[in-house]
């Protein structure tokens, strides 16, 4: 069995857990990513089943229309305003959660960047990755 991935908000008011593995990783540039992280991109883990990921504490949310048009329901941290998971309207069995609210954050393993149109020439990504315009099909 896997060592379960764990997170959560700066403050500790809002925590999840898996047991599942992510099924992508990757670094995205979309403008979305770019203006709710601060810098260049956003770093994401997504979860097969978020049914499968417990999550304590109540999130405020925020629903966002991406790039492609799908809606995004952002859920943050009242009190702390963390950013700690994604819901997907198109896709509403995934759920994925940013690199850095994970506990051992060293455990997020990229393998793609998604959104490479919209990167920023200041914002560097490893060039080994497999980059897309857009976000994949499939």
């Amino acid at each position: 069995m896997n060592q379960p991935y764990t997170g959560g908000c700066a403050c500790g008011a809002i925590r999840y857990t898996t047991k599942q593995a992510p099924i992508f990783q990757n670094h995205c540039q979309c403008r979305d990513c770019q203006r709710r992280s601060g810098t260049g991109h956003g770093s994401w883990l997504t979860f097969p089943a978020q049914g499968d990921m417990t999550i304590t504490g109540e999130a405020t949310h925020w629903e966002v229309a991406g790039d492609n048009g799908n809606v995004k329901s952002h859920a943050f941290c009242p009190v702390c305003g963390t950013p700690v998971y994604l819901r997907f309207a198109a896709m509403p069995e995934l759920i994925a959660v940013p690199a850095g609210s994970l506990d051992e954050p060293g455990r997020f393993a990229p393998q793609a960047l998604t959104y490479h149109v919209r990167g920023l020439e200041w914002d560097t990504i490893d060039p080994s990755l497999q980059a897309f315009e857009r976000m994949p099909h499939g």
